[in-house]
């Protein structure tokens, strides 16, 4: 079973609103995010606490936050997977009645206040994944019935008008779902299901979001820099011989700088020079400083020595 690491969107949103002005004109949006992608985790994370508690009568394998690239990149919030057929699971949190439009393909909600609100048709998401995990397969030589189906996290989510194109089901029927469907006759047998567990984890493609300044239009002078206090949340700690004081709370952190460096990458840029290095940690002008920084977090780099840059590897431990 391959669960999700947690996610870099929730980190650099979080990181984000630490380091904007509750002022600024795009607080209130990035606020609005950070909520919405919060409460997306939640609801997935209800949907693989049910399939950690469930023992399913058939040998299969699951797989969660599964990103894969075929003619295009595609992630499947859940996917069960066994020898006779395959189950991809859209997991949706949004609150309301619900109302799925099918031209254009369109979900409706409308709030208790009366206001009304479109999105992307989960419906139409889930078939898309259908199809293109078909693809991926296929390049494969493996042909599995795949179903999809949409789940919605909690029961608050009342259904008014449901797809015509697939199940629309809570989490808690998960389970009966998989076993109201159809016996199949298996397609592949078990060596062949493990060798296909084992292509889709290292075929995996983890996602890396642009950094906010990117995506939502803010100038990178109006991110407060510093570095950040974890055990008070201060930003301004202050470099001491072989650590970082906090003068808020007084706490010495010798490696307060490496989340701070993060920072950068999730909200500013891919590229992070000695003089930006210098700026964002507030050293002044010690160069040699941020460049032992820099270099004892065994960062990537380009470039010569005084043109170099430096990259963020997110998924390797520093």
């Amino acid at each position: 079973m391959k669960f999700p690491s947690e996610s870099l969107v929730l980190q650099a949103l979080q990181s984000t609103l630490h380091r904007l002005s509750p002022h600024h004109p795009q607080y209130p949006l990035i606020l609005q995010k950070l909520r919405s992608k919060e409460a997306g985790i939640a609801g997935e994370k209800r949907v693989q606490d049910i399939f950690r508690k469930t023992i399913f009568p058939i040998e299969n394998r699951v797989f969660h936050d599964l990103s894969l690239q075929t003619s295009t990149t595609f992630q499947m919030d859940s996917i069960f997977l066994t020898e006779a057929f395959a189950t991809i699971f859209e997991v949706k949190n949004i609150a309301g009645n619900l109302s799925f439009k099918e031209h254009p393909p369109q979900l409706i909600r409308e709030k208790a206040t009366g206001e009304i609100d479109s999105f992307e048709s989960p419906a139409s998401q889930v078939t898309r994944y259908v199809e293109l995990f078909q693809e991926w397969l296929e390049q494969r030589d493996i042909q599995l019935p795949i179903f999809g189906v949409v789940v919605l996290a909690y029961p608050k989510q009342i259904v008014k008008e449901p797809p015509k194109t697939c199940k629309v089901i809570f989490p808690n029927l998960i389970p009966s779902y998989i076993k109201s469907i159809k016996p199949f006759p298996h397609k592949i047998d078990l060596h062949t299901l493990d060798a296909l567990a084992t292509d889709l984890l290292s075929s995996h493609k983890e996602y890396i979001p642009k950094p906010i300044c990117e995506s939502y239009s803010i100038p990178k002078e109006d991110i407060q820099p510093g570095v950040r206090c974890l055990a008070c949340g201060f930003i301004g700690m202050l470099k001491i011989p072989r650590s970082w004081h906090c003068p808020h709370c007084l706490t010495n952190d010798a490696s307060a700088h490496i989340s701070t460096v993060k920072d950068w990458f999730l909200i500013i840029g891919r590229n992070m020079s000695n003089r930006e290095c210098r700026a964002f940690l507030q050293l002044e002008e010690d160069r040699y400083s941020a460049m032992r920084l820099l270099k004892s977090m065994n960062l990537p780099s380009s470039g010569t020595f005084r043109d170099r840059t430096y990259q963020y590897n997110f998924f390797n431990s520093i």
